[in-house]
Protein backbone atom coordinates (compact mmCIF):
# COMPACT_ATOMS: atom_id res chain seq x y z
CA UNK A 1 0.00 0.00 0.00
CA UNK A 2 1.68 3.46 -1.11
CA UNK A 3 1.86 5.87 1.62
CA UNK A 4 -0.03 9.07 1.94
CA UNK A 5 2.28 12.11 2.92
CA UNK A 6 2.02 15.37 4.43
CA UNK A 7 4.55 18.41 4.58
CA UNK A 8 3.73 20.82 7.59
CA UNK A 9 4.92 24.41 7.67
CA UNK A 10 5.18 26.91 10.01
CA UNK A 11 7.78 29.84 11.33
CA UNK A 12 9.48 28.22 14.53
CA UNK A 13 11.26 30.84 16.90
CA UNK A 14 12.58 30.94 20.18
CA UNK A 15 9.69 29.89 22.01
CA UNK A 16 10.19 26.08 22.15
CA UNK A 17 6.84 25.86 24.02
CA UNK A 18 4.83 27.34 21.29
CA UNK A 19 6.69 25.46 18.69
CA UNK A 20 5.57 22.26 20.19
CA UNK A 21 1.64 23.76 19.99
CA UNK A 22 2.34 24.64 16.58
CA UNK A 23 3.43 21.32 15.61
CA UNK A 24 1.11 19.21 17.60
CA UNK A 25 -1.60 20.98 16.00
CA UNK A 26 -0.38 20.09 12.75
CA UNK A 27 0.37 16.46 13.18
CA UNK A 28 -3.49 16.10 14.36
CA UNK A 29 -4.08 18.15 11.14
CA UNK A 30 -2.11 15.45 8.77
CA UNK A 31 -3.74 12.48 10.73
CA UNK A 32 -7.24 13.45 10.25
CA UNK A 33 -6.56 13.92 6.91
CA UNK A 34 -5.12 10.02 6.86
CA UNK A 35 -1.19 10.88 6.35
CA UNK A 36 0.73 8.03 6.97
CA UNK A 37 3.76 10.18 7.09
CA UNK A 38 4.01 14.32 8.47
CA UNK A 39 7.20 16.18 7.39
CA UNK A 40 8.12 18.98 9.80
CA UNK A 41 10.97 21.96 9.12
CA UNK A 42 14.33 22.02 10.17
CA UNK A 43 14.90 23.38 13.34
CA UNK A 44 11.35 23.25 13.99
CA UNK A 45 12.08 22.86 18.05
CA UNK A 46 13.78 25.86 18.55
CA UNK A 47 14.62 28.34 15.85
CA UNK A 48 17.14 31.44 15.76
CA UNK A 49 17.44 33.77 12.86
CA UNK A 50 21.36 34.92 14.20
CA UNK A 51 24.07 32.65 13.11
CA UNK A 52 25.78 34.40 16.10
CA UNK A 53 24.15 33.51 18.99
CA UNK A 54 25.06 30.38 20.58
CA UNK A 55 22.72 27.43 20.39
CA UNK A 56 24.04 24.73 22.86
CA UNK A 57 21.75 26.92 26.19
CA UNK A 58 18.63 25.93 24.18
CA UNK A 59 20.08 22.51 22.61
CA UNK A 60 18.25 19.14 23.89
CA UNK A 61 19.79 15.57 23.57
CA UNK A 62 17.48 13.04 21.53
CA UNK A 63 15.89 11.85 24.39
CA UNK A 64 15.07 14.92 25.44
CA UNK A 65 11.57 17.51 26.06
CA UNK A 66 11.43 17.19 22.27
CA UNK A 67 11.91 13.95 21.49
CA UNK A 68 9.43 12.89 24.12
CA UNK A 69 7.09 15.32 22.64
CA UNK A 70 7.48 13.76 18.88
CA UNK A 71 6.82 10.51 20.15
CA UNK A 72 3.90 10.88 22.42
CA UNK A 73 2.63 12.89 19.17
CA UNK A 74 3.25 10.34 16.79
CA UNK A 75 1.72 7.27 18.98
CA UNK A 76 -1.58 9.66 19.83
CA UNK A 77 -1.78 10.26 15.94
CA UNK A 78 -0.89 6.90 14.93
CA UNK A 79 1.54 8.03 12.17
CA UNK A 80 4.99 8.54 11.30
CA UNK A 81 7.08 11.96 12.44
CA UNK A 82 9.60 13.43 11.10
CA UNK A 83 11.23 16.89 12.42
CA UNK A 84 14.14 19.08 12.78
CA UNK A 85 15.81 19.69 16.24
CA UNK A 86 19.21 21.15 18.01
CA UNK A 87 20.81 18.32 19.49
CA UNK A 88 23.40 18.91 22.11
CA UNK A 89 27.33 18.36 22.04
CA UNK A 90 28.25 17.98 25.47
CA UNK A 91 32.06 17.46 24.75
CA UNK A 92 32.34 20.57 22.86
CA UNK A 93 29.53 23.08 23.96
CA UNK A 94 28.15 23.08 20.13
CA UNK A 95 25.74 21.38 18.69
CA UNK A 96 24.28 18.99 15.69
CA UNK A 97 21.50 20.39 13.32
CA UNK A 98 18.94 17.09 13.80
CA UNK A 99 16.65 15.65 12.20
CA UNK A 100 14.72 12.89 13.91
CA UNK A 101 12.50 10.37 12.55
CA UNK A 102 9.93 8.65 14.71
CA UNK A 103 7.11 5.94 13.77
CA UNK A 104 3.56 5.24 14.96
CA UNK A 105 4.23 3.19 18.19
CA UNK A 106 6.35 6.47 19.07
CA UNK A 107 9.81 4.94 18.92
CA UNK A 108 12.22 6.95 17.66
CA UNK A 109 13.12 5.02 14.60
CA UNK A 110 16.58 7.27 13.00
CA UNK A 111 18.20 10.41 13.57
CA UNK A 112 20.39 12.59 10.73
CA UNK A 113 22.62 15.31 11.41
CA UNK A 114 23.23 17.58 8.98
CA UNK A 115 26.40 17.25 6.93
CA UNK A 116 26.72 20.24 4.62
CA UNK A 117 26.20 23.67 7.11
CA UNK A 118 24.71 26.53 5.75
CA UNK A 119 27.46 29.46 5.35
CA UNK A 120 26.55 31.07 2.46
CA UNK A 121 24.54 34.44 1.39
CA UNK A 122 26.27 36.20 4.63
CA UNK A 123 25.21 33.22 7.39
CA UNK A 124 27.33 30.87 9.14
CA UNK A 125 25.69 28.09 10.72
CA UNK A 126 28.89 26.35 11.20
CA UNK A 127 29.87 29.39 13.91
CA UNK A 128 27.01 27.44 16.58
CA UNK A 129 26.97 23.78 14.58
CA UNK A 130 28.82 20.54 13.89
CA UNK A 131 28.36 19.08 10.85
CA UNK A 132 27.04 15.28 11.01
CA UNK A 133 29.80 12.80 9.91
CA UNK A 134 29.73 11.13 7.01
CA UNK A 135 28.73 7.31 7.59
CA UNK A 136 25.49 5.39 6.38
CA UNK A 137 22.88 7.52 4.99
CA UNK A 138 19.60 7.59 6.97
CA UNK A 139 16.36 5.91 5.56
CA UNK A 140 12.76 4.18 7.13
CA UNK A 141 10.35 2.50 5.14
CA UNK A 142 6.67 2.78 5.67
CA UNK A 143 4.88 0.35 3.80
CA UNK A 144 7.69 -1.39 1.68
CA UNK A 145 8.61 2.45 0.19
CA UNK A 146 11.83 3.44 1.39
CA UNK A 147 12.42 7.28 2.66
CA UNK A 148 15.96 8.87 2.92
CA UNK A 149 16.66 12.09 4.85
CA UNK A 150 18.47 14.88 3.98
CA UNK A 151 18.33 19.11 5.13
CA UNK A 152 17.98 22.03 3.94
CA UNK A 153 21.35 23.30 2.61
CA UNK A 154 22.14 19.54 1.60
CA UNK A 155 19.75 19.74 -1.56
CA UNK A 156 22.31 21.83 -3.26
CA UNK A 157 24.51 18.85 -3.21
CA UNK A 158 23.29 16.84 -5.73
CA UNK A 159 25.30 14.09 -4.51
CA UNK A 160 23.49 13.71 -0.98
CA UNK A 161 20.17 12.99 -3.13
CA UNK A 162 22.24 9.91 -5.15
CA UNK A 163 23.62 8.72 -1.71
CA UNK A 164 20.03 8.27 -0.60
CA UNK A 165 18.89 6.43 -3.98
CA UNK A 166 22.06 4.29 -4.15
CA UNK A 167 20.94 2.48 -0.97
CA UNK A 168 17.25 2.30 -2.27
CA UNK A 169 15.57 5.87 -1.31
CA UNK A 170 12.34 5.97 -3.37
CA UNK A 171 11.60 9.40 -1.38
CA UNK A 172 13.80 11.90 -0.40
CA UNK A 173 12.63 13.80 2.90
CA UNK A 174 13.96 17.22 3.40
CA UNK A 175 13.40 19.50 6.44
CA UNK A 176 14.45 22.85 5.71
CA UNK A 177 14.53 26.57 6.43
CA UNK A 178 15.12 27.84 3.68
CA UNK A 179 16.05 31.49 4.02
CA UNK A 180 14.53 34.05 1.65
CA UNK A 181 16.07 36.62 -0.29
CA UNK A 182 16.56 37.42 -3.73
CA UNK A 183 15.90 34.39 -5.97
CA UNK A 184 16.16 32.34 -2.75
CA UNK A 185 13.10 30.37 -3.55
CA UNK A 186 13.52 30.24 -7.10
CA UNK A 187 16.34 28.25 -6.28
CA UNK A 188 14.29 26.11 -3.82
CA UNK A 189 11.78 25.15 -6.38
CA UNK A 190 14.38 23.95 -9.30
CA UNK A 191 17.02 22.41 -6.97
CA UNK A 192 13.52 20.29 -5.62
CA UNK A 193 12.47 19.60 -8.78
CA UNK A 194 15.98 18.99 -10.12
CA UNK A 195 16.57 16.11 -7.05
CA UNK A 196 13.41 14.69 -8.22
CA UNK A 197 14.42 14.03 -12.13
CA UNK A 198 17.44 13.28 -12.25
CA UNK A 199 16.74 10.53 -9.62
CA UNK A 200 13.19 9.32 -10.32
CA UNK A 201 12.51 9.62 -7.18
CA UNK A 202 9.74 11.40 -5.37
CA UNK A 203 10.71 15.02 -3.05
CA UNK A 204 8.98 15.58 -0.11
CA UNK A 205 9.73 19.21 1.47
CA UNK A 206 8.90 20.91 4.58
CA UNK A 207 10.35 24.55 5.09
CA UNK A 208 9.59 27.05 7.88
CA UNK A 209 7.22 29.95 6.79
CA UNK A 210 7.98 33.88 6.78
CA UNK A 211 9.27 36.33 7.49
CA UNK A 212 12.74 34.47 7.52
CA UNK A 213 11.89 31.86 5.20
CA UNK A 214 10.17 30.78 2.30
CA UNK A 215 7.73 28.22 3.19
CA UNK A 216 6.44 26.65 0.08
CA UNK A 217 6.74 22.92 1.23
CA UNK A 218 5.88 20.81 -1.71
CA UNK A 219 5.44 17.35 -2.86
CA UNK A 220 7.06 16.56 -6.17
CA UNK A 221 6.70 13.50 -8.33
CA UNK A 222 9.48 11.45 -10.36
CA UNK A 223 9.23 13.07 -13.17
CA UNK A 224 9.66 16.44 -11.59
CA UNK A 225 5.60 17.56 -11.62
CA UNK A 226 4.45 19.32 -8.04
CA UNK A 227 1.63 17.76 -6.64
CA UNK A 228 1.07 18.81 -3.47
CA UNK A 229 2.32 22.89 -2.82
CA UNK A 230 1.41 24.30 0.91
CA UNK A 231 2.07 27.84 -0.56
CA UNK A 232 3.71 30.70 1.88
CA UNK A 233 1.36 30.45 5.09
CA UNK A 234 1.49 27.98 7.57
CA UNK A 235 -0.50 24.61 7.13
CA UNK A 236 0.00 21.68 5.51
CA UNK A 237 0.05 19.95 2.15
CA UNK A 238 -0.74 16.34 1.30
CA UNK A 239 -0.69 13.37 -1.33
CA UNK A 240 -0.70 10.03 -2.05
CA UNK A 241 2.87 8.41 -3.07
CA UNK A 242 2.25 6.00 -6.06
CA UNK A 243 4.26 2.92 -6.34
CA UNK A 244 3.05 2.29 -10.11
CA UNK A 245 4.29 6.16 -10.84
CA UNK A 246 7.40 5.73 -9.97
CA UNK A 247 7.76 2.58 -12.11
CA UNK A 248 6.20 4.31 -14.69
CA UNK A 249 8.85 7.25 -14.89
CA UNK A 250 12.02 4.76 -14.17
CA UNK A 251 10.54 2.58 -17.25
CA UNK A 252 10.54 5.50 -19.44
CA UNK A 253 13.82 7.42 -18.11
CA UNK A 254 15.92 4.96 -16.90
CA UNK A 255 18.55 7.18 -15.97
CA UNK A 256 19.58 5.10 -12.95
CA UNK A 257 20.42 2.21 -14.88
CA UNK A 258 22.78 4.20 -17.53
CA UNK A 259 24.59 5.69 -14.68
CA UNK A 260 28.32 5.66 -16.25
CA UNK A 261 29.89 6.68 -12.73
CA UNK A 262 29.60 5.69 -9.30
CA UNK A 263 29.96 7.21 -5.67
CA UNK A 264 32.85 5.70 -3.83
CA UNK A 265 31.46 2.40 -1.88
CA UNK A 266 28.47 2.61 -4.12
CA UNK A 267 26.86 1.30 -7.24
CA UNK A 268 28.49 -0.87 -10.15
Amino acid sequence: MSPKVAVAQFSAGTDKAQNRKNIAALIAEAASEGSDLVVLPENAMYSHPDSSVDLYPFSEDLDGEFSRFLQAAARTNHLWVVAGMTESIHATRKVHNTVLVVNPDGALQGAYRKVHLYDAFGYRESDSVQAGELDRPTTFSIGGTTFGLMTCYDLRFPESARRLVDVGAEVIVIPAAWVAGPLKEEHWSTLLRARAIENTVYVAAAGQTGPVCVGRSVIVDPAGVVKADAGPQPGLATHLLSAERLAEVRRVVPVLEHRRFFLEGHGK
